[in-house]
């Protein structure tokens, strides 16, 4: 129990800000991702996600107490920052409606795998 208590008192600002972020993103993405799409409650927690994921993949930058420097999983977070970007640029300036949507959801999911899913489970 004292070691955890340790760690925590361990973490730097950069990994709280990624652990505050990153939590709820899991949790608000996860909702997104399986509710009705479209609406005004999928707009805005799909905007509140992906305010999340950006920071989340920001901070990770400065995340380095795993190897001095920078490992694999920091691609992860590149890729993190070019998905939401794409998501959310081809659901505002897509000019065929069907195929907009399609992509945006592709790289929605793709993100919420690869981004939270994957990177955790090589985190932990």
């Amino acid at each position: 129990m004292d070691r955890r208590l340790e760690l925590i008192a361990e973490m730097t600002p950069a990994i709280w800000i990624h652990l505050c972020t990153i939590v709820p993103a899991l949790v608000i993405g996860a909702y997104v991702l399986w509710r009705r799409k479209g609406d005004r409650i999928h707009k805005l927690l799909g905007r509140l996600w992906v305010g999340l994921m950006v920071v989340a993949a920001i901070s990770s930058f400065w995340i380095m107490e795993i190897r001095d420097g920078f490992s694999p999983i920091h691609a992860l977070s590149a890729y993190t920052l070019f998905s939401v970007t794409a998501g959310v640029w081809v659901i505002r300036t897509g000019d065929n409606r069907v195929r907009a949507i399609r992509l945006h959801r592709n790289f929605m999911q793709s993100l919420y795998a690869t981004g939270i899913l994957i990177a955790g489970g090589f985190t932990f």
